[in-house]
C-alpha cells in the first residue's frame, strides 16, 4: 500500500529522519517497505502491511503510530474541532434506519449546507496523487483524504438528490432486493441480490454499502447541501458482496480487514473540520450515530516473566512498560509478577498475552535477541514405521530403475468392464463418469497409464504405493504396492520382488500357483499359467504375473505386460531394519550353466527347488536366463537354461568339488524323468 511521506510528517512536530531511514526502521520493527519513490516534492513508501494489522495500519495514522513507537516520538493530536449552526439540527433534515444491524455495526451521519464545491488546495491534491487517488472536488477529496489519514472510508451524498418525505431525507441501510440495479460513480451498472447490503433512500439504492457510491447522488458543482456518511460494516458481508459483483475499492479493502467501529465519529468530525477550513459551508448541529456493538475495552493480564519464556531474552519490567506505553496500550494495574493492560479500541489484533509479547519483541528489536544453546534435552521424535518403510520401498524401487506415479483413487465404468471388476464401491456424486467407482486395485490405473504413454516410451516400468477399497461384509481400505512393466519380463520382475523383500529383511518368500477364483476382482486380470501368488510362510501377500492377453488386445497395447500387487500393510509388519552382515568371500566363484528338457507343464519354480535342495551351501546364486519352446524340440517339451554360481567362504572351490555337486544335481533331475542336455 502507498503512503505519502509528507502526510506521515504531518502527524509529528519533530522532523522525521529521511524516507530511506524510515523505510529501514519500519522493515526492522513493523512491516517490509518494498519500495521508496520520489513524486515531485514528496516521497511515496510502498509498505507491505500484514493482514492482521490492516485494521489500523491501512492508514497514515497507523503507520505514524508505528514510527512514533520505534523512534520514541509523540503524535500530534488529530484536529476535529469545527463550528455548527445553532438554529438548525440534523434531525430537521435527515433520519436514518438500519434494517440489518448485523451487517452494519455503526452508522454515523452529518449534514452540511451552503457548501461551495471547488478545487482542493494544492497540498491536499498532491498528497492524494502521491497515494494514487485522482482529485475530483473539495468534498470528495477531503473524504478520501481522511480515509488515507485514519483509514475510515466515508461517503458524501448530494442532499437534494435523496428521496424525501415531508421535506426530510431518509437513509435506509438494508439488503438489496432481487434483481435491483444501481449505476455507480464509475458509470457501471450492477445487478444486486438479497445478500448485498445497500444504502438506500425511500425509493432506490444510493450506494453499495462499504464498496461504491451511486451516480444518482454524486457531488457536482451544483451541489449546495450534502449528507456525510461514516459507517462500519461487517467484513464478511463486504467481502462476499465485493466478490459477488466483482468490484474491489479502497473502501471495500479496508472494511474487509475488520476496521474498528471506533473511527466512524472521529472520521466524520475530521471531515467537518477540514471542510470548514478549506471552503465555505455551514455545518448543521447534531449528529446521527446509531451503534449496534458494545465497544468494551479488552483487558489482558501479562506475566512479567512471559516475554523471556517466549523470546528467550530477558527484558526488564520497566522496559516492557515503556514499550507498551509507546504503543498506546494503557497499564491498568501492576505488581511484581504481572501487569494488567487495556487494549486501545483500534488494535483489534491484540487478544492474548502472546500477542503482547510479539509487540514487545518487535519494538524492542528481534535483532537484539542473541543465540542460545537450548537448556532442554532434545530427543528425536518416535519413528513412524509406516512412513519409514514407504520411503524405503520407494527409494529401493527407484534404484531398480522404476518410476513412481500417482493416479486417482477412482476408476471409470469403462475400466470396470475392461478388467471385469465386480462388487465395486460406487461414488454417490461422482464429478464425472471417469471417477464413478473407488478402485479395488492399483493395476487398472497403472495399465491405463502405460497405454497413454506407450507412444512416447519404448520401455516402461512404473509403480505406485496407494490405497485401494474392497467392498465385502464391511468396507475395507488398505494400502498396497503395485507395479507394471512392459515386455516379456516375468523372471526379471520376480527378481525385483525378491530383491525388495531381501532388502526389507523379509525371509521365506516363495511363489505358488495362482488358481483364479471367479468371485475375486482380479481373477480375469492374469494370463492363465503365467501368474503366481506371492507367499511368505504360507501367508498370501500378493500376486505376480503376465496381464491377460485379452486385456492387452482390448487396450491395444504394443507389448506384453508383467505386473505385481502386494499388500503393503502385511510386509511392513514382517519387515526388519536389522540386516545381518555377511562378508563377501575373497575366494573366486565358479560358474556353470545347466540346460534341462522338461514337459511344458512343469513349472520353473519346481526345477529351481530341486536344484537348490541338492546343491548344498556353496550355491550362492541361481538365475534362469533362457526358456526355449520352439523348433527342434519334441512336442510338449521346453528347454530351461540356468546359470549356477558356486563359492565357498573359506577356500577356493576346485573343479572336482564343483563337478561332484553338478553330478548330484543331474542325478536327481534325471531321476525325476527330466533330460539334462550335455
Amino acid at each position: 500500500m502507498r503512503f505519502s511521506f509528507s502526510l506521515l510528517q504531518s502527524f509529528f512536530h519533530q522532523k522525521l529522519p529521511p524516507p530511506e531511514k524510515i523505510g529501514e526502521l519500519l522493515t526492522l520493527h513493523s512491516f517490509e517497505v518494498k519500495e521508496i519513490e520520489k513524486i515531485e516534492d514528496d516521497y511515496v513508501l510502498d509498505i507491505d502491511v500484514l493482514p492482521n494489522r490492516a485494521g489500523d495500519c491501512f492508514s497514515h495514522l497507523g503507520i505514524a503510530k508505528e514510527i512514533a513507537a520505534i523512534l520514541n516520538l509523540k503524535i500530534k493530536k488529530l484536529e476535529t474541532n469545527y463550528k455548527e449552526t445553532k438554529k438548525e439540527n440534523i434531525r430537521d433534515y435527515l433520519t436514518v434506519e438500519v434494517k440489518n444491524p448485523l451487517a452494519c455495526k455503526r452508522y454515523t451521519a452529518k449534514v452540511i449546507k451552503d457548501i461551495k464545491i471547488q478545487q482542493s488546495p494544492d497540498w491536499l491534491a498532491k498528497r492524494l496523487i502521491s497515494c494514487g487517488i485522482q482529485p475530483i472536488n473539495n468534498v470528495v477529496d477531503v473524504v478520501n483524504y481522511v480515509m488515507l489519514e485514519i483509514g475510515q472510508p466515508m461517503h458524501a451524498f448530494d442532499f437534494e438528490k435523496i428521496q424525501k418525505k415531508d421535506k426530510k431525507a431518509k437513509i435506509i441501510v438494508r439488503n438489496a432486493k432481487k434483481q435491483e440495479k444501481i449505476v455507480t460513480l464509475n458509470n457501471e451498472v450492477y445487478e444486486l441480490d438479497k445478500n448485498i447490503l445497500v444504502i438506500s433512500d425511500l425509493k432506490s439504492p444510493l450506494a453499495i454499502a462499504g464498496i461504491k457510491g451511486g451516480k444518482g447522488t454524486e457531488i457536482t458543482e451544483s451541489t449546495k447541501m450534502i449528507v456525510l456518511e461514516s459507517a462500519n460494516f461487517d467484513p464478511v458481508a463486504i467481502r462476499k458482496a465485493s466478490r459477488k459483483i466483482d468490484l474491489k475499492t479502497d473502501a471495500s479493502l479496508r472494511f474487509e480487514h475488520n476496521l474498528s467501529p471506533f473511527w466512524t465519529e472521529i472520521g466524520i468530525k475530521r471531515v467537518c473540520h477540514l471542510l470548514s477550513k478549506i471552503t465555505e459551508c455551514k455545518i448543521v448541529s447534531g449528529i446521527i450515530d446509531l451503534s449496534f456493538v458494545k465497544m468494551t475495552p479488552v483487558r489482558i493480564k501479562l506475566p512479567l516473566g512471559y516475554p523471556e519464556i517466549i523470546l528467550g531474552m530477558k527484558i526488564e519490567p520497566k522496559e516492557i512498560e515503556r514499550i507498551l506505553k509507546k504503543l498506546e496500550i494503557k497499564i491498568i494495574s501492576k505488581n511484581k509478577k504481572e501487569i494488567t493492560i487495556e487494549i486501545p479500541p483500534w488494535r483489534q489484533d491484540l487478544k492474548i498475552p502472546q500477542d503482547l509479547v510479539e509487540e514487545i519483541g518487535r519494538i524492542y528489536g528481534y535483532y537484539k535477541i542473541t543465540s542460545r544453546i537450548p537448556k532442554v534435552y532434545l530427543s528425536l521424535p518416535e519413528q513412524n514405521l509406516n512412513v519409514f518403510w514407504e520411503n524405503f520401498v520407494k527409494n529401493t524401487l527407484k534404484e531398480f530403475k522404476l518410476t513412481e506415479v500417482y493416479s486417482y483413487s477412482f476408476i471409470s465404468k469403462r475400466a470396470k468392464e475392461i478388467f471385469d471388476l465386480k462388487n465395486l464401491l460406487e461414488v454417490e456424486n461422482p464429478i464425472s463418469s471417469e471417477y464413478q467407482y473407488l478402485r479395488p486395485s492399483l493395476l487398472p490405473n497403472l495399465i491405463e497409464i502405460v497405454q497413454k504413454n506407450q507412444t512416447y516410451f519404448e520401455d516402461i516400468s512404473i509403480f505406485e504405493l496407494g490405497k485401494i477399497f474392497k467392498n465385502g461384509q464391511k468396507v475395507e481400505e488398505k494400502k498396497v504396492l503395485g507395479a507394471v512393466f512392459t515386455g516379456d519380463k516375468f523372471f526379471e520382475v520376480k527378481g525385483i520382488v525378491e530383491g525388495l523383500f531381501n532388502k526389507m529383511g523379509i525371509p521365506n518368500i516363495w511363489f505358488d500357483d495362482y488358481q483364479p477364483v471367479p468371485e475375486e476382482n482380479l481373477s480375469s486380470l492374469w494370463e492363465i499359467g503365467k501368474s503366481a501368488e506371492i507367499k511368505i510362510d504360507g501367508d498370501k501377500i500378493g500376486f505376480l504375473g503376465e496381464i491377460s492377453s485379452e486385456i492387452i488386445k482390448n487396450l491395444k497395447l504394443k507389448k506384453k505386460l508383467v505386473a505385481f500387487e502386494i499388500d503393503f500393510d502385511k510386509i511392513v509388519q514382517l519387515a526388519s531394519e536389522e540386516v545381518i552382515y555377511r562378508p563377501v568371500s575373497s575366494y573366486p566363484a565358479v560358474i556353470r550353466d545347466l540346460s534341462i528338457l522338461v514337459p511344458i507343464e512343469v513349472k520353473v519354480e519346481e526345477v529351481m527347488n530341486e536344484i537348490e535342495n541338492n546343491a548344498g551351501e556353496n550355491l550362492i546364486d541361481m538365475d534362469l536366463f533362457d526358456i526355449y519352446e520352439g523348433e527342434n524340440l519334441l512336442e510338449g517339451q521346453k528347454s530351461l537354461t540356468f546359470r549356477l554360481v558356486f563359492q565357498a567362504k573359506d577356500r577356493a572351490l576346485s573343479s572336482d568339488e564343483v563337478n561332484e555337486i553338478m553330478e548330484k544335481i543331474i542325478d536327481v533331475l534325471e531321476w525325476k524323468g527330466w533330460e539334462v542336455r550335455k
